[in-house]
């Protein structure tokens, strides 16, 4: 059967990679702590909470195989990420000695309907011993975590120094039979009497449009992808694109020289991968294949999954505009594998701002480069985000763009040497970038409201979580540069004592403010905002950007 070389993979997933299956106010370039311990801002909320639990999906958007009777790519895996705080002039960062965490579905009617169980949705427990040669109940991930209704715990991790609940697998299906690729879940904090502190809620996404249907299905009537023995034509679509890839395969790659090593891991295959698959054994595309998102999978000289992939895929035509799918001008060209046409998995600030995915990683061919690690080599936030721009685009001259502006950068060397990935990342306090910002994929404000609950439940508003209170509760330390990425205290507070600050430091506040001291989109407001000023009530609008000339004639002005 499968020996303990193969089975022993599963409990390595790095949280930099499957665990993982990867902006302005969090970051490893952020302003230190150095508060002013004599004065407070009067926080907005003056219910401000005592302690506060913050939670997100790390990708924002984790995809699964819609059948895993031929083939399989990913499994229902997907990872959830917690902070727990307690609040105060200096936050503490919680850990398991003082407090418990746990997770379950949350169904909202209107945005998050029933979620509660996944057995019987897939098909991935009938196949996942021949996949990854484990057996699991119903409901239960490769890492053990459930999806059921009723509270399972996040594990503490010390290293990273949260809460995680890795491989929960949920999947796209509500329980009435019906798909929604956002369901939501609902994260509680108690102390270690069982006394309820704290819940937030978060979207755990998930879908199963990762399909090559539209290319490789038998009605495509795309030849170039037709087997040499003929489209298979089977009456399940999502099974019948299947046999023709491993057809195709089959024509195009003898894997023979290559049995002994997949015997020596666990896989008993034939010498034809559609004969493998017909006789009941699926096809685990790791098993070749390396990925990163699985430490100890592929075999050497086999170029690695994401290589294989969109290398061989760049000089591919899409069959309905005659275009290669190198074309980095068209986000469908991504669509038609990735979550999806349906899915619109990039959803979050950046889609909105009409940025798309070759924006960030390049296009096809960049991404299937032999000089880039799949799930390492990704785009972080100081290539748009620096010297004051907002670039539109991390690519620079075929590569990642490297500025040496790291206000609002990710931080160095993580997960790993060599790395600097965002999901991963900490700023202000030792609080993760996705923590305030949401996930990949996902940056607050998002256009799905269901993901945008947390941030207006913290803070009163959608977008990145920018509100001292939130951490602070009542006890806002009043400071000119130690907050998130530098930046001063925010709130009435600041408008109120912030004159002995800019006084002969003006030069500080024109990163922010601009040169000319009438706002930038730095400085923009994401919500109305109305201040006591000493000449009276000010109220300024949501999207406006803060400037001196708001309140002042100017920055040397007194009125």
């Amino acid at each position: 059967m499968f020996n303990n070389k193969r089975s022993s993979l599963l409990f390595l997933f790095l949280p930099a990679l499957f665990v993982s299956f990867l902006l302005s106010n969090c970051g490893g370039g952020g302003g230190g702590d150095n508060e002013d311990n004599d004065n407070y801002s009067n926080p907005q909320n003056p219910n401000a909470p005592q302690f506060t639990v913050i939670a997100w999906n790390d990708l924002g958007m984790h995809c699964m195989d819609a059948d895993y009777s031929v083939f399989a790519v990913l499994p229902p895996y997907n990872t959830l990420v917690a902070k727990a705080i307690k609040t105060g002039r200096k936050p503490v960062i919680l850990d398991s000695n003082s407090v418990e965490l746990t997770y379950e579905p949350y169904i909202d009617p209107q945005y998050s309907p029933s979620n509660t169980f996944s057995d019987g949705k897939t098909e991935f427990w009938n196949y996942v011993d021949k996949l990854f040669g484990v057996s699991l109940a119903p409901n239960v991930g490769l890492k053990g975590n459930k999806w059921i209704n009723s509270p399972q715990p996040l594990e503490y991790n010390s290293q990273w120094k949260w809460f995680t609940a890795e491989g929960i697998p949920i999947t796209p299906y509500t329980d009435d039979g019906n798909k929604y690729f956002y369901p939501m879940v609902k994260v509680a904090m108690k102390d270690r009497n069982g006394n309820l502190l704290a819940i937030t809620k978060t979207v755990l996404p998930v879908s199963d449009e990762m399909t090559c249907i539209e290319c490789h299905g038998s009605n495509s009537g795309y030849n170039a992808t037709k087997p040499s023995t003929g489209w298979e034509n089977d009456p399940d679509p999502e099974k019948d694109y299947r046999w023709n890839i491993l057809k195709l395969h089959d024509d195009k790659v003898d894997i023979t020289p290559y049995l002994q090593q997949l015997r020596d891991k666990g896989y008993n295959y034939q010498n034809k991968l559609y004969d493998t698959a017909k006789n009941g054994t699926p096809i685990m595309c790791a098993a070749c294949h390396k990925s990163n998102a699985l430490p100890g999978s592929g075999i050497s000289g086999i170029p690695p999954l994401t290589q294989a992939i969109h290398s061989k895929h760049a000089t591919a035509i899409d069959p309905k505009t005659g275009k290669q799918l190198n074309d980095s001008t068209n986000i469908d060209s991504c669509y038609k594998c990735h979550p999806g046409q349906n899915t619109q998995c990039l959803r979050g600030a950046m889609g909105s701002a009409g940025i798309q995915c070759q924006n960030c990683h390049g296009n096809m061919a960049m991404v299937g480069s032999s000089n880039r690690e799949g799930w390492l080599d990704l785009p972080n936030c100081q290539a748009c985000h620096h010297d004051g721009k907002r670039e539109k685009t991390a690519i620079e001259n075929g590569q990642l763009r490297k500025p040496t502006d790291r206000t609002f950068a990710t931080n160095p060397d993580t997960p790993m040497q060599g790395y600097s990935l965002f999901r991963f990342s900490k700023g202000h306090g030792g609080v993760d970038c996705e923590a305030c910002h949401g996930s990949t994929h996902a940056i607050y404000p998002s256009s799905k409201h269901g993901d945008n609950i947390q941030s207006i439940a913290l803070q009163g508003y959608a977008g990145e979580i920018r509100e001292c209170f939130v951490c602070h509760g009542k006890e806002v330390p009043l400071t000119p540069n130690g907050g998130p990425h530098g930046i001063h205290t925010v709130g009435q507070g600041w408008v109120n004592n912030h004159g002995h600050y800019a006084e002969g430091n003006q030069a500080s506040c024109t990163k922010c403010h601009g040169s000319d001291y009438r706002g930038t989109p730095l400085s923009e407001l994401r919500t109305t905002k109305t201040f006591q000023t000493e000449w009276g009530n000010i109220t300024l609008n949501k999207e406006h950007q803060v400037s001196c000339y708001d309140c002042h004639n100017g920055p040397y002005g007194d009125d």
